[in-house]
């Protein structure tokens, strides 16, 4: 594994990838407000009381307590940054700041010749053994970091590589790092800080943190772990120099996302994440609460559950989260390796309306993403949306014909799902996503169990193999052809429901009019339009017309011609074209859309049904494929299973380190097969990586900001990853919890996490969480 990749490789097993603006916001104004700021209930710490119990849902216990090895999660992050020195924390804004707690000053002493930078510790910074803090912590957590020692098993370790030597300075509270090569993002080390007794050794490294941590630092030390009960307990840190924690204890409790309403309602947790289903019967709980009985919807008086009186007790609060979703476009191989097809994809989708689905019922702000790079608030961040345009439909299909897609071609490949034999007599199953592209001027399917869906890729061109052994009657059939074939009704004078002979006898009558209609366009020195194209032209399904206008007796028609013209050997097959979807060397543009299945994955699935609208509209189909959710990621999206897919990425305050890996242009393997770190579109150029390894050596911040800009255009132009919307934050808080909740960009404040003071004369918050867990 390569260096570059191991810090970013952490974000993703952290839970964000299951796993998120402004227009106009760039260096003038270092990326502007956040689209959303925290929803935490806020609370002056005076006004929290000393003490109690608060239980936070997270979604398992983790496997290691220590965040550099690869099965680390969010969990994993949520106790380090509780129980262990963050040098820098993020505000507001996703902006790194120097934890005071820790840190009297940290800055670049020098630049020339190499970079120094000097870190002055907090005076009463000590660990939870009464050592203080100092040079041995971060030296043994280099050594065991830079990757020259492959007993370490590490999985995040950027930017240690680039040190050089890390040595004490004027006295026991300073620690000067001096880099080999510079490091723009040197903020981003040494948080969290491990005590030497994790790092100085592999064994201790390896395993000595993954079930314990025995020394720690920070506002709360790590009690028990109860993994029968699935509970963390943090307790208070009595040896913690900085403002004093307010809560007793903090209890992490394990809770399935699918579970976490009726967890809440059960009264085992106070404050957890949720989705948009829980936090609707939430809100809905409190709407029904302060109506009067009898008033317009109001539920009958006594018909309130047990779990909607339970769930009044909580606010749903409401952020966006420092991570967006894109749409992945799998550039290494069929038509979207074409940069032309992949920007048509992304001219042809209305980025805004797909974030109006997610966003506008949940009262967030609605903006696009603008950037691969960072969020609105961020100070890389700018909305270079415009290096690849807007929607706009008639470019998007300016780009495809360019790139040589045209309407009404003729099919040559194989029907999908075409079988040999026996089986070659039964009609395809239609495949997934199919039949919203057949929906112009005929029925979905459903009536007759799908088998009447038509076009390309569906293994139907809606005909009716005539003898398919099954165990209905003549009629049923008889109506499956007719269904099959929309011009045999007018063919038959309008009469009710046709017998199988019938029917077949039309079938036949229409085969020898179009080989006599093609005769005679040959004759004439023209060129005829099938039959599926004039059809497609007007928006029905392909099929042959069996129309006054193709019987003998039509204006035009030759006397005797049918009486005249020798009989077929056999009947010829028109030729299946594209219809409305596009075509290509006998191939119809069809994309392989991969959608996660499972019960949180409803707003993806929604859009992702949303986008295959959208780009039926300039001539692309698709094929929706619903996954389970754990073989989503490992099966599909990191194997390049797919052509088109939905899924997050991060948005780190160091995007010079962290973004690197995820938009590297892949390299080519001894084996063959391609290296592509994390970028799993395949998609990328030598002039992207270029800016990214300029950028992370530039000390001038601002400069290196633009250098990201610049890549983030790029990326825009090369149209593999397409920004949609910041993800939604819903969290499901106790009344009197403060300081706790959507926290958007910034990082929690554990020690002022806590329950307001209730006001005089009725019980605290507090006493409440410390009587429900003795």
């Amino acid at each position: 594994m390569s260096q570059r990749r191991r810090r970013s490789l952490a974000l993703l097993t952290s839970g964000v990838l299951a796993l998120p603006l402004l227009a106009g916001c760039g260096a003038g104004d270092e990326g502007g407000p956040a689209a959303a700021g925290p929803d935490i209930a806020a609370t002056a710490r005076a006004l929290v009381a000393d003490g109690g119990v608060l239980r936070w849902a997270v979604d398992g216990l983790p496997e290691t307590l220590n965040v550099f090895q690869a099965d680390a999660d969010a969990t994993t992050t949520r106790i380090a940054g509780a129980v262990l020195p963050q040098l820098f924390m993020l505000d507001d804004k996703g902006r790194p700041a120097a934890n005071p707690d820790f840190l009297e000053k940290a800055a670049i002493v020098e630049r020339e010749p190499k970079q120094v930078v000097l870190y002055k510790l907090h005076q009463q910074a000590v660990w939870s053994d009464g050592r203080e803090i100092g040079a041995a912590d971060f030296l043994a957590q280099w050594r065991a970091l830079n990757g020259k020692n492959s007993a370490y098993w590490t999985a995040r370790n950027a930017g240690y590589e680039r040190i050089e030597k890390i040595e004490r300075g004027r006295n026991d509270l300073e620690v000067r790092v001096t880099f080999a090569k510079p490091y723009t993002d040197w903020r981003s080390l040494f948080s969290p800080l491990y005590p030497k007794q994790v790092t100085g050794t592999p064994d201790a490294f390896n395993e000595g943190a993954r079930g314990a941590l025995k020394v720690t630092a920070g506002p709360f030390n790590l009690g028990a772990i109860d993994k029968d009960a699935g509970t963390a307990a943090l307790t208070r840190n009595a040896r913690w120099w900085g403002r004093p924690t307010k809560l007793d204890s903090l209890v992490l409790t394990a809770v399935p996302r699918a579970e976490r309403a009726k967890a809440l309602a059960a009264g085992t947790v106070d404050l957890a994440e949720v989705d948009r289903a829980a936090a609707d019967r939430i809100t809905q709980a409190r709407r029904e609460a302060t109506r009067s009985p009898g008033e317009a919807g109001a539920p009958p008086q006594g018909a309130a559950t047990a779990e909607s009186e339970a769930l009044r007790a909580f606010t749903v609060r409401r952020s966006l989260e420092p991570a967006y979703t894109q749409l992945a476009l799998n550039g290494a191989s069929g038509p979207l390796a074409d940069e032309r097809v992949r920007r048509a994809v992304a001219r042809a989708i209305d980025r805004r309306e797909l974030a109006e689905i997610v966003l506008k019922p949940l009262g967030l702000p609605v903006k696009p993403v603008g950037s691969h790079l960072a969020l609105a608030g961020q100070r890389a961040y700018a909305d270079n949306s415009d290096a690849l345009g807007g929607q706009d439909t008639k470019a998007a299909q300016a780009l495809l014909a360019d790139a040589g897609w045209r309407r009404n071609g003729v099919i040559t490949e194989p029907a999908a799902g075409a079988k040999a034999g026996p089986e070659a007599e039964k009609p395809a199953e239609p495949q997934d996503g199919q039949q919203d592209g057949q929906q112009d001027g005929q029925q979905d399917g459903q009536q007759d169990g799908g088998r009447s869906t038509a076009g390309p890729g569906t293994g139907n061109d809606g005909l009716y193999i005539v003898g398919e052994e099954d165990e209905r009657n003549g009629d049923v059939r008889a109506a499956a052809l007719e269904r099959g074939l929309p011009g045999i009704r007018p063919a038959l004078g309008g009469q009710g429901r046709p017998s199988l002979p019938q029917v077949a006898e039309a079938f036949a009558q229409q085969q020898k009019e179009a080989l006599l209609a093609q005769a005679a366009a040959l004759t004439a020195g023209r060129t005829t339009t099938t039959a599926d194209e004039a059809a497609a032209d007007d928006g029905k399904a392909p099929g042959p017309d069996l129309g006054p206008a193709a019987s003998d007796d039509a204006p035009g028609a030759s006397p005797g011609a049918s009486a005249s013209a020798s009989p077929a050997p056999a009947p010829a097959q028109p030729a299946r074209t594209s219809g409305n979807i596009l075509a290509k060397d006998g191939k119809a543009l069809s994309l392989r859309f991969v959608l996660p299945s499972g019960p949180g994955s409803e707003s993806l699935r929604t859009v992702g049904e949303r986008i295959a609208k959208m780009l039926r509209k300039v001539g692309v189909a698709t094929e929706v494929t619903k996954v389970a959710d754990e073989s989503f990621f490992k099966d599909h999206i990191a194997s390049g299973q797919y052509d088109l897919a939905l899924y997050s990425w991060p948005a780190s305050a160091y995007p010079a380190t962290d973004a690197r890996p995820i938009f590297a242009k892949p390299e080519p393997a001894a084996d063959g097969s391609l290296l592509v770190e994390q970028n799993y579109t395949r998609v990328g150029t030598d002039h992207i990586d270029q800016l990214f390894d300029q950028a992370v050596g530039e000390l001038d911040e601002e400069a290196s900001r633009e250098l990201m800009r610049r890549a983030d255009a790029r990326i825009w132009a090369a149209a593999g990853s397409i920004p949609l919307y910041q993800r939604p934050e819903l969290v499901a808080a106790k009344q009197g919890v403060a300081n706790a909740g959507a926290f958007g960009l910034g990082s929690p404040r554990f020690q002022d996490i806590g329950w307001k003071k209730a006001p005089q004369g009725r019980e605290s918050g507090s006493k409440e969480g410390k009587e429900k867990n003795k």
